[in-house]
């Protein structure tokens, strides 16, 4: 175990010097020295914060922000130009405003959300309830899941948009309130008009007029991002390495926000890591390595770490023997050393789940009673345990140690993740070598972030590292995600486009602790109605089954190390105790939060 710890650690040192001796996408030359002529201190110098995140460049890339491949997509920048109608901030239990400026429930299925008044685009065109309406018709289109709970959206007036749901529910805020990012009338009207038009006439996600508008949208290609929020993206800024978000000085929220202007560079972890350590730039969320986070530390730079309430899993391909039998997978959760793997891939950012419910072990208090928790099998590392079980199942060993199945089968197989992940891949190269030390031969491959998860849907895979939980306050999204988003039933996860079978797991399923159970509709029942009395009991089941079936194997849950650099351009970051942390780095950002409240400042000029 020393060995391969050791192993590891070596391996993410040698990933940091070979970031820092040729970063991919770094900038380069003038488009490095642009930013930071600019960025100087002096009266009148521009302020601006500097972060870091993977983006496609036209031709390619483009500006269809509903259109999830190809799109010139700044991940969480992405809420400072088109922002939702709010974010949760989690310490508080509480809204925080964007584009929407109050809510209230009108009945328990009525929800009014208040816009504000004589607020601009930045191409001039007004912001009213109709740019949500439009919004909203066109996620339909695309079949998104908050039309699962929306009976209708409509304007009751310019400022007012009233959202009728299907039946009272405590989770629908959320998928209105944050997962939908408003975009304007201006360009996407027409599409939304013609939605309403196949509504009107019958029409629905099955009829042909549907599938051609929808193939007619995603073809669709504006020439540009036009923003609601603090800043808005210069066209002719975009290259390689980075682009600017200028302040979009007709904004309503412009005057919150205290940078003149944001430069997002494009790269994933092997980019990010020299901009950081060389404090090029202020603030990255990528999953670095336990060597690059020491070396971060040992700068002076810091590592904040908010938990994310979810992380890596290992997913199987359940189409094929044995990797369809809970028994083996459970043998498997036995059979792997979490601990040794977590502290591998983020040391301390990095903590295996206690109860192996399928969410995260921060929401467990909130959810799950006394009785369910001792009930739940954590699978503490025993490889003698998982050799029994195995034994059990009539697999027997080859002559070089590899497991033989009771079909003659050798268990030798290839495990797949996003290269450039960098958190993920070290957990992958970990596992591969564990397994195999176990008897289960495993190659690890490397595929491109962006392929990767088309590769698991499509079910071209044996086993694969892909995420677990989900960063929201109710479980039932987590189980959504471990269900859905790489099954046959998939459609939770952005970046995947195509429908296949993914990991091929049957929703229906006969459990020891539950008896027969079907995880879709009681995954849809824990999240109806807006009595928690009620919900809790089908989360502890779904808990229960979870935990029993184990449709993937959660690894770790990822806490961030985001290195945030303070005294060259941002003032300072809070404290490591203030509650915008638990808002964590993806979920509802506290980057972003702290950005549009103002609280993050520019040094002194």
């Amino acid at each position: 175990m020393k060995g391969r710890l050791l192993f590891a650690l070596l391996l993410t040192l040698a990933i940091v010097l070979s970031a820092c001796a040729a970063p991919a996408a770094a900038p380069t030359g003038e488009e490095a020295a642009a930013p930071a002529e600019s960025a100087g201190g002096g009266e009148g110098a521009v302020t601006e914060f500097r972060g870091i995140w993977p983006y496609v460049v036209p031709p390619a890339g483009h500006f269809n922000t509903f259109v999830s491949t190809n799109r010139i997509n700044l991940g969480i920048y992405h809420h400072l130009m088109q922002p939702p109608l709010f974010l949760y901030m989690w310490a508080d239990d509480d809204w925080l405003p964007m584009a929407g400026e109050s809510w209230e429930w009108v009945d328990d299925v009525t929800i009014d959300v208040k816009l504000p008044e004589g607020a601009v685009w930045s191409d001039g065109s007004d912001y009213t309830a109709q740019d949500v309406v439009d919004t909203f018709d066109i996620v339909r289109l695309q079949g998104l899941t908050v039309w699962d709970f929306l009976d209708s959206v409509t304007a009751v007036d310019d400022y007012t948009v009233e959202f009728k749901l299907k039946e009272p529910s405590n989770t629908v805020l959320r998928r209105i309130f944050r997962e939908i990012n408003i975009r304007n009338s201006s360009t996407y009207g027409e599409f939304a008009n013609k939605v309403r038009d196949l509504v009107a006439n019958g029409a629905d996600s099955e009829s042909p007029e549907w599938q051609t508008l929808l193939q007619e949208f995603n073809e669709f290609r504006p020439d540009a991002v036009i923003a609601l929020g603090p800043y808005v993206m210069d066209m002719d800024s975009i290259t390689e390495s980075q682009i600017v978000l200028p302040k979009n000085e007709t904004s309503f929220m412009a005057d919150q926000a205290k940078f003149d202007r944001i430069v997002v560079f494009n790269g994933e972890t092997p980019d990010a890591t020299p901009l950081m350590l060389s404090k090029e730039a202020d603030y990255a969320t990528h999953g670095f390595p336990p060597a690059t986070d020491q070396q971060f530390q040992a700068e002076g730079i810091r590592v904040i770490r908010g938990p994310n309430y979810n992380g890596p899993a290992l997913y199987f391909n359940q189409a094929n023997y044995p990797f369809n039998v809970k028994e083996f997978r459970q043998a498997l959760a036995y059979a792997i050393d979490r601990n040794e793997n977590g502290i591998v891939s983020m040391a301390e950012s990095a903590k295996p789940p206690k109860y192996m419910a399928g969410f995260s072990d921060n929401l467990a208090p909130l959810w799950l009673t006394d009785e369910t928790k001792a009930a739940l099998n954590p699978y503490e590392f025993d490889r003698d345990k998982a050799e029994q079980m195995l034994l059990d199942l009539g697999f027997t060993r080859g002559d070089d140690g590899v497991w033989i199945d009771d079909q003659g089968n050798r268990q030798e197989y290839e495990l797949t993740a996003p290269s450039e992940f960098a958190d993920w891949s070290a957990a992958a190269e970990n596992l591969a070598e564990q397994l195999t030390d176990f008897g289960i031969a495993t190659t690890f491959r490397g595929i491109t972030f962006s392929q990767h998860p088309a590769e698991v849907m499509a079910g071209n895979f044996d086993m694969a590292i892909r995420e677990w939980g989900a960063g929201n306050p109710h479980p039932q999204f987590s189980y959504s995600i471990d269900f859905n988003a790489y099954n046959s039933t998939g459609g939770e996860v952005e970046a995947t486009t195509e429908a296949g079978p993914g990991m091929s797991f049957p929703l229906v399923q006969e459990t020891d602790c539950c008896g027969e159970i079907d995880l879709a509709d009681l995954t849809l029942r824990a999240g109806q109605g807006a009595d928690k009395d009620v919900q809790v009991p089908l989360v502890n089941e779904l808990a229960l089954a979870y935990n029993e079936l184990l449709p993937q194997i959660p690894l770790w849950e990822r806490y961030g190390n985001n290195p945030a650099v303070e005294g060259v351009r941002v003032k300072q970051w809070p404290p490591d105790d203030d509650p915008v942390y638990l808002n964590g780095t993806y979920a509802d950002p506290f980057s972003i939060v702290l950005i549009v409240t103002g609280r993050l400042e520019p040094v002194d000029q």
